[in-house]
């Protein structure tokens, strides 16, 4: 996207009342109304938008509004100094226990500082409390080098901030020579001038806005929270800290976020996340990385959407940034909002990771015309399985009667095996395996389906009949039911089915098989058959032992004629 086009209103989506609620420090909607373009354009937008309505402060009321916008959040009635982060007594003693430090110093600015001067050496966005013997260290060395990391420290000619304060630092020195107009060296700078640019803008990639720097940016400008020494304008390095590169740097910010793969043309990128479980599993948060093609430094934002969260917070319209020439991947953490799953159904959210970045030199996929990096993400929740031997209702047992063998055959009867929908379209599939079994399980086997029953389908099981000798046979199976196992928080063992098995198996004793026939001759094979094709209902009960006559008892009956069964 053309972030010359979009930047006024990312700014007013800065103040929204959604983000309002959760980010107290946010510059109100209109403040950065105004500011649009790029390079020299943009710099001038911002240092009207810090000018218009500014009330300037005098260098002397520092003293006491220090204790307001430098508070310590952990100690009443302490600041925070600058550099080292020592907590001591608001209380001005006269310079004491702690001074005022120009961070952009008295003798490389025009005029000099007393207890009435206003302008950029009164300005507090300007000033910090520091401690005197620190101040006196620092002298008006300019800031410096840009690989240096650790604690506050001189190195030879320049001055290093400290790895807490060098963003904030840099941040307080841009606002300087945008709101003021004063010059940055891009090296060690001369008469006027503070530099080294360079590692400024290094540090201010390195270390982003922090809470306590964006509270004291607000509470500078703020009437309400500051209402004796406020100054009604905002540094617009700590509100929208992704126009340094644009307004100190050039036009071609060579930076590319991407998930997964690689970035496309634009530089946009997509990643598609689809999971299950059974409701009341615990679903772990899912773990993207974020990867940064380019070395040149970049702010980026992190927006959730829908039903999911993200573990990277967007504050003051940001989420982080990739130092210079940092490349190493970051781990963006996704998961649904546990609070708004309320039974089975799907929940999906969206993850857009969007470059910050405002120039556009670099054409297509780069900077601020770098696409957007989406992460879509469905999480099914799904009730348990059901397994029926019923395609609608749970009947978990089931009474199968073989009918008439003859020893020797093999029969084999299906079984359908149904995985009930209990969900709404949100169940697990079924799987199924053998429990226990008794009885006749030498004649009698169990089958049973592999893989998963769909929900509102069913797989065939198949019982196999094997008889040896004449007689009743019966046998009963136990099946379990599990859930599928893909899915997260799945049981093995959800439920049980009970398959009761029976057949008769006869001999050529007329009287096993042909009762109450007596010795089966011809003319009772014609009785029998023309009573089962007339739908007679003596049929029942001349058929003993086949309970209720069917096609298949019929054919068995006049196989055992055939076999001679008849001569008894």
């Amino acid at each position: 996207m053309d972030r010359r086009r979009v930047f006024v209103l990312w700014c007013l989506a800065l103040t929204t009342p959604a983000l309002a609620q959760v980010d107290p420090w946010a510059a109100p909607a209109e403040y950065y109304q105004s500011v649009s373009g790029e390079g020299a354009a943009l710099r001038q937008s911002l240092a009207t938008a810090m000018s218009a309505g500014h009330i300037q402060q005098r260098y002397g009321d520092f003293r006491y509004s220090a204790a307001l916008h430098d508070a310590d959040p952990d100690r009443p009635g302490n600041i925070l100094l600058a550099y080292n982060r020592q907590s001591v007594s608001a209380t001005w003693n006269s310079g004491s226990t702690w001074n005022r430090e120009h961070v952009w110093p008295q003798s490389r600015q025009p005029g000099s500082a007393s207890n009435s001067t206003r302008g950029n050496l009164g300005d507090p966005h300007a000033l910090r409390p520091c401690n005197p013997t620190v101040n006196g260290q620092r002298s008006n060395k300019p800031f410096g080098l840009s690989t240096t990391v650790g604690s506050f420290r001189s190195l030879g000619s320049y001055w290093f901030a400290g790895d807490r304060d060098k963003g904030d630092i840099a941040r307080s020195i841009f606002y300087s020579s945008v709101r003021y107009n004063l010059p940055l060296s891009d090296g060690f700078p001369s008469s006027n001038q503070m530099g080294e640019l360079g590692s400024m803008v290094a540090h201010h990639y390195a270390d982003v806005p922090d809470e306590f720097e964006r509270r004291r940016n607000h509470v500078i400008y703020s009437q309400s929270e500051n209402p004796s020494y406020y100054t009604n304008n905002r540094s617009a390095f700590v509100d929208l800290p992704w126009a340094v590169w644009s307004v100190f740097v050039d036009d071609q910010n060579d930076s590319r976020l991407y998930v997964g793969s690689g970035p496309g043309a634009d530089g946009g990128s997509s990643v598609a996340i689809h999971r299950r479980a059974i409701e009341g599993a615990a679903v772990a948060p899912e773990s993207v990385t974020l990867h940064r093609d380019g070395s040149d430094g970049v702010y980026y934002a992190v927006r959730s959407s829908g039903d999911i969260t993200s573990d990277q917070p967007l504050a003051g319209g940001f989420t982080g940034a990739f130092a210079i020439g940092d490349s190493s991947p970051r781990s963006i953490s996704i998961g649904v909002d546990a609070g708004v799953i309320s039974g089975p159904g799907r929940y999906s959210g969206r993850v857009v990771i969007d470059n910050l970045d405002l120039t556009t030199g670099l054409g297509s996929g780069f900077g601020g015309l770098d696409g957007d990096d989406v992460i879509d993400y469905e999480l099914d929740v799904l009730s348990p399985s059901g397994g029926s031997f019923d395609p609608v209702s749970v009947v978990p047992e089931l009474d199968l009667d073989a009918g008439l063998l003859t020893p020797g055959e093999t029969a084999q009867i299906g079984v359908p095996m149904h995985a009930l929908d209990l969900g709404g379209g949100f169940t697990a599939g079924a799987v199924l395996s053998a429990g226990g079994s008794s009885g006749d399980v030498a004649d009698i086997s169990l089958m049973l389906p592999t893989g998963v029953v769909a929900p509102g389908s069913s797989l065939e099981a198949v019982v196999e009949i094997r008889p040896e000798g004449s007689g009743d046979l019966a046998a009963t199976f136990q099946i379990l039911t599990g859930d599928d196992p893909s899915v997260l928080g799945a049981a093995a063992g959800r439920g049980s089915l009970t398959l009761r098995v029976t057949a008769s198996v006869g001999g050529c004793n007329g009287a096993d098989v042909a009762s109450p026939f007596g010795v089966i001759s011809q003319t009772d094979v014609s009785v029998f058959v023309d009573l089962f094709f007339t739908g007679d209902a003596r049929a029942a009960a001349l058929a003993s032992p086949f309970d209720v006559v069917s096609q298949s008892d019929v054919t068995v009956f006049v196989d055992l004629f055939f076999a001679g069964c008849g001569a008894g």
